[in-house]
């Protein structure tokens, strides 16, 4: 692997250039950026504060990389694709009130072709959610008769390795393939209650390993010639082996599924929560690795995967004489581009007469009692709430890193307080309009989460509201509230 030019790759600096600019037209929270062919780094991109180093939450991309090690294991006769699921988990499947949970195949797990009700495992705090899954989901359809999403089902397959192995799944899949790779050593999974994996969702992993996971996939499970995992299962796995929509279109999500992977017009993708992409498009011999923390946007995946394949993907073709003046274009534009943050305008008259004065509350979901913004070098939002007096720095137009104030939220295993535990953040606040201040947070840690509150006034009145979008947390930051000036 070597660092080219995009004009060697056959790809313009300016249409990587419009590329970034459509990102930023369009408001996203972009993280890093990795564009590769043929083995070669063309574009890298890394938004302050994020680095080539940052181990990344994956979300739903860690899924995939079950798909692999689920591989492995079926390759070491450790597991039959075609095994009911209750096979391994005798004593969790045992008096179940659905069998065919119990009944379901790997290979219909790893296609999501199970149909089973929603769950939402969170909130069930669970001291072991691997039980969790078999007693309390119950199927809605006969397994394997249709495509439904289930995460937790994509997480057993995870604990069905570790159980078989004696290993966690990246332990496994670093002893078959990550070493091999030059994968960091550093890649990692949280965990979830019971001492299993977060397999469904908390794979944290820099831009580079994602890449090279998504390069083996591309070249068929083979490494310099040595056919690492059966061909057959990466071919499978890559297809689009059951619809996931009644008809197709331009979305990204309609192209089929295959063994927890997306299949994407003429490529395939892994896919996690807020675009987290590793997408691979075999015609041009091309990856392209985003990171980013859109949640709450629901057009922001099409937007990326649109603009890649029309702005990149269809651009792309044999070398191309070098221009210079187009890459310094392209690296003093991209080198100008920071982590989003709030837009409108930096200040307002009305700054002046709000500045420091205490609000009041009526009684709210968010349970807030008070708050007062100061403006100045150091803004603030101050408040108090159920844990006491919380202060908030945040830029205006511009990001202001800190902890986010409240305490206690997850951290190395998925819904389990930590007590003593706070959330980096980037915090910035723009003016809608005169009388109206938005606030935008974005939690920046091994948890990603998006917070907004609109803060309104009128005269000697305040309304806030708070609109949250985040995993597992964040959950007394939604609502609204109407307050008085003392």
């Amino acid at each position: 692997m070597k660092l080219i030019t995009p004009e060697q790759s056959g790809i313009s600096s300016a249409a990587i250039e419009r590329f970034l600019k459509a990102l930023e037209d369009a408001g996203l929270s972009t993280h890093n950026i990795l564009i590769e062919r043929s083995g070669d780094i063309l574009f890298e991109k890394y938004y302050p504060p994020f680095t080539a180093d940052f181990l990344h939450r994956e979300y739903s991309q860690s899924k995939s990389l079950v798909a692999l090690a689920v591989g492995f294991a079926a390759q070491d006769k450790l597991l039959g694709l075609d095994d009911p699921i209750g096979k391994y988990f005798e004593k969790e499947t045992a008096n179940i009130p659905d069998p065919a949970m119990a009944a379901q195949t790997v290979r219909q797990m790893l296609m999501m072709s199970t149909p089973k009700a929603g769950e939402y495992w969170f909130s069930a705090r669970t001291d072991d959610r691997v039980r969790h899954y078999f007693a309390t989901t119950r199927t809605t359809a006969a397994p394997g008769s249709r495509f439904q999403y289930d995460s937790t089902g994509s997480f057993v397959l995870g604990a069905l390795v570790e159980r078989l192995t004696g290993m966690s799944f990246v332990e496994y899949l670093r002893k078959k393939l990550l070493d091999r790779i030059g994968v960091s050593k550093e890649l990692t999974c949280l965990e979830c209650p019971g001492g299993h994996s977060w397999g469904d969702s908390a794979v944290l992993a820099t831009a580079r390993d994602m890449m090279k996971l998504c390069r083996f996939v591309l070249d068929g499970g083979r490494v310099g010639g040595e056919q690492l995992l059966d061909a057959e299962f990466i071919r499978e796995a890559t297809s689009a082996l059951i619809p996931t929509a009644g008809i197709e279109s331009r979305r990204r999500s309609s192209y089929g599924y295959g063994y927890l992977i997306w299949k994407l017009r003429d490529g395939f993708y892994f896919n996690g929560m807020g675009c987290q992409f590793s997408i691979a498009v075999p015609e041009k011999d091309m990856i392209f690795i985003y990171n980013g923390d859109n949640q709450g946007i629901d057009d922001a995946g099409d937007i990326i995967i649109d603009s890649f394949y029309d702005l990149i993907v269809s651009a792309a073709g044999e070398p191309l004489p070098e221009n210079p003046p187009a890459k310094t274009s392209l690296d003093e534009y991209a080198g100008s581009l920071e982590l989003m943050s709030a837009r409108g305008d930096k200040t307002s008259p009305l700054e002046r007469e709000i500045n420091g004065k205490l609000w009041t509350l009526d009684e709210n979901p968010m349970g807030i009692k008070t708050l007062r913004l100061t403006f100045g070098e150091d803004c603030k939002l101050e408040y108090t709430n159920a844990q006491g007096d919380k202060a908030l720095s945040f830029g205006m137009c511009s990001n202001r890193f800190g902890l986010f104030p409240e305490e206690g939220y997850s951290r190395k295993i998925g819904s389990v307080p930590c007590p003593g535990n706070y959330y980096k953040c980037a915090a910035s606040a723009a003016w809608k309009d005169e009388r109206t201040l938005l606030i935008d947070v974005q939690i920046i840690d091994e948890y990603f989460g998006r917070l907004w509150i609109t803060l309104g006034f009128d005269q000697d009145r305040i309304a806030v509201e708070m609109k949250k979008v985040a995993e597992d947390f964040l959950w007394t930051y939604s609502g609204s509230a109407m307050g008085v000036c003392e």
